[in-house]
């Protein structure tokens, strides 16, 4: 799952994990603490930065992969070059892309608190997007809607099946 910071990603990734009984990993908890440390005093990162990172997920896809396991994994991936470096050769691999509004960003991640991404970086990253084109087959969403609308709507848009609801406790099987 790609996007801005703010677009919903990890929100969307966990209910999208758990709906369809998937292994989540957020991209954010493969950066290396430098690249931390850069986002959090407010210095953007560069590709310089991000392909290490970007190599790291895509050895956590591998490894995934050559388990047998589906699993959900959200970072930026801002432009084509990053999404070629984690879709080429793996053909299994679906992206489901969040766009949202400068302004809704902004408003999220305002009202974030204990990130190391904050508002004040979101214009770098506007800087760097090079919107998802039809020929790269990438699914675009809008991020306005409610996490559970993008995760209903990434599930039958990519064609994926959603793991059975347990059924509800009751006295009988609790």
């Amino acid at each position: 799952m790609g996007g801005v910071s703010g677009s919903g990603k990890t929100t969307v990734g966990i209910l999208l994990a758990k709906r369809l009984n998937w292994l989540f990993a957020d991209g954010d908890s493969f950066h290396p603490a430098a690249n931390i440390a850069k986002m959090r005093s407010g210095v953007p990162l560069t590709d310089a930065d991000r392909w290490p990172w970007l190599r790291i997920i895509g050895q956590w896809m591998d490894e995934q992969i050559a388990a047998g396991a589906s699993a959900v994994v959200p970072c930026s991936l801002l432009k084509r070059s990053y999404r070629n470096l984690l879709l080429t050769g793996r053909p299994a691999a679906r992206l489901a892309f969040l766009t949202a509004d400068r302004d809704v960003l902004h408003a999220r991640l305002a009202a974030r608190h204990g990130h190391f991404f904050s508002a004040r970086l979101l214009d770098s990253q506007f800087a760097d997007l090079e919107l998802p084109q039809p020929a790269e087959n990438v699914f675009m969403l809008d991020a306005a809607q409610t996490p559970v609308q993008l995760t209903d709507e990434i599930i039958a848009g990519l064609g994926l099946v959603a793991a059975p609801e347990p059924p509800p406790l009751t006295p009988n099987n609790a």
